[in-house]
């Protein structure tokens, strides 16, 4: 029981831990820009967890399977963590976490052509939705549909599309894969790719301290240990319990911007919160 109970601790943490992700790029971003601090977020995620996998002995495993980890990681870490970050630009820290809880649907939403799965009426309800709680967000952010309010939620969509197909794809690319050479591979590969784009657009004036303390806190903190903690947790209540952070990390995101960044909270921001995650319940009922 006690252990239990310590692994659900770890779950709330977790949600904290990535809950926290958006606070730190939405404090970071203005002062970095997007590509130089996604850069920096997976370069030291990867230099934090890479001695670790070394010391585990796992390095065979990367070099003998690097493309496929390389594919996975990019699509999971390096390009969706680059359109939220540039979506943060103009969206609060409480939009874009909610947001992001529509990966369940975005995931579901690829196994249709990816896994061969049926869209059943469930699913589509599901869907449903879950695009319902969007267009409330939208409207909530902008009340008009215009570009300059539309892109920045396609964005953060695209980056949720990302993360359900980079997961179905390390499914079938990497079964049994252990998760540490996955994301530190992922993360190696990301930071090589992100190196040249950061050295590219990285920004003429210095940044202060506080920026520099959210991308050390977003590396440290909202990536490295935060994937320490899931795989923990993977491993001990299984793959689909341990998804349930999702449900959790809206909370905390928008709890860090109403506390840290005195965002408000409007009945748009409720409604679609809870049309999006009805949707990703209904999606994972099972009768």
């Amino acid at each position: 029981m006690d252990s239990l109970r310590r692994d659900y601790a770890l779950l709330i943490l977790l949600a904290a831990l990535w809950g926290g992700s958006f606070l730190f790029m939405r404090v970071a971003v203005p002062a970095f820009g997007p590509l130089a601090l996604i850069a920096l977020r997976v370069g030291l995620a990867a230099l934090t967890l890479l001695p670790l996998m070394l010391w585990r002995r796992q390095w065979g495993l990367w070099r003998a399977n690097w493309a496929r980890i390389a594919v996975v990681g990019i699509f999971l870490t390096a390009f969706p963590f680059c359109l939220i970050a540039w979506a943060q630009l103009s969206l609060s820290t409480g939009m874009a976490s909610v947001l992001n809880a529509t990966t369940p649907l975005m995931t579901a939403l690829w196994a249709w052509p990816l896994a061969g799965e049926r869209l059943t009426p469930q699913r589509g309800g599901g869907l449903a939705l879950g695009l319902a709680g969007v267009l409330v967000l939208l409207y909530g952010h902008g009340a008009r549909f215009d570009v300059q309010s539309i892109l920045p939620v396609m964005a953060m969509l695209a980056a949720t599309a990302s993360y359900g197909w980079a997961g179905h794809m390390a499914k079938r690319w990497l079964p049994g894969m252990p998760p540490l050479v996955t994301a530190c591979g992922g993360l190696c590969s990301a930071a090589v790719l992100m190196l040249p784009l950061a050295w590219w657009r990285w920004p003429v004036s210095v940044a202060g301290a506080e920026a520099w303390w959210a991308v050390l806190l977003l590396a440290l903190l909202s990536t490295s240990l935060a994937y320490l903690i899931y795989y923990r947790l993977i491993n001990r209540l299984g793959a689909t319990r341990a998804s349930s952070v999702t449900y959790l990390v809206p909370v905390f995101g928008v709890l860090w911007g109403a506390l840290f960044l005195s965002e408000s909270v409007g009945v748009f921001m409720f409604a679609g919160a809870g049309l999006i995650l009805a949707g990703v319940l209904l999606l994972g009922w099972r009768h």
